[in-house]
């Protein structure tokens, strides 16, 4: 692997890391309706657990209500119970052809709890960018230990790995923000 090719990787891996936390930050709930809510709900069909997002239309009717119409009416108990053992501590109302979930406006406690969770998330993403420049850092090493490389340009290359290191960090402390801007919104 060329030197070219090592910070074309490691910057490859830090955006699918920059993404995967962005992502993170929308399964957060605001006072909004957003159906990413439900991505990590799982409901047991026909002793299948699948995501509700894979038995049901869901739709945004009002800001802050969601509108779940499964593909097969039969999934609307399940996808009830799915929601009830979640941790999203929503109450569905089951009207025999559809589910509506209402969500509440956030308290000042919630936000507060809300906010530190996404804090955690992005502390979680700082440290994948980090463990990425790590492994950069020490292929580095191992190509200039083997005369792959001159120290010179290993040097050149960890600045380099630094810069990318520091703008992507930078990147989810911005997306980090926005987020808490959301929340804090009344």
């Amino acid at each position: 692997m060329t030197i070219e090719e090592l910070i074309k990787d490691t910057e490859d891996r830090m955006k699918k890391s920059l993404e995967a936390s962005r992502h993170e930050f929308t399964l957060i709930r605001t006072g909004r309706a957003n159906p990413s809510i439900l991505e990590n709900v799982i409901a047991n069909f026909y002793g299948q657990e699948m995501p509700v997002n894979q038995l049901a239309n869901i739709t945004v009717p009002e800001p802050r209500q969601l509108l779940i119409i499964p593909w097969d009416k039969n999934a609307l108990s399940a996808i009830e119970k799915g929601i009830m053992k979640s941790d999203l501590n929503l109450t569905p109302t089951n009207d025999g052809t559809s589910i509506r979930l209402t969500i509440p406006a956030l308290n000042e406690e919630r936000r507060k709890e809300f906010i530190k969770q996404l804090h955690k998330k992005a502390e979680t993403g700082h440290a994948a960018i980090r463990n990425i420049r790590h492994d950069c850092i020490n292929h580095l090493k191992a190509m200039t230990k083997a005369k792959e490389c001159s120290e010179d340009d290993e040097k050149r290359t960890s600045e380099k790995v630094q810069k990318l290191t520091d703008q992507y960090i930078a990147e989810i402390d911005k997306a980090t923000q926005v987020k808490e801007r959301e929340l804090l919104e009344v």
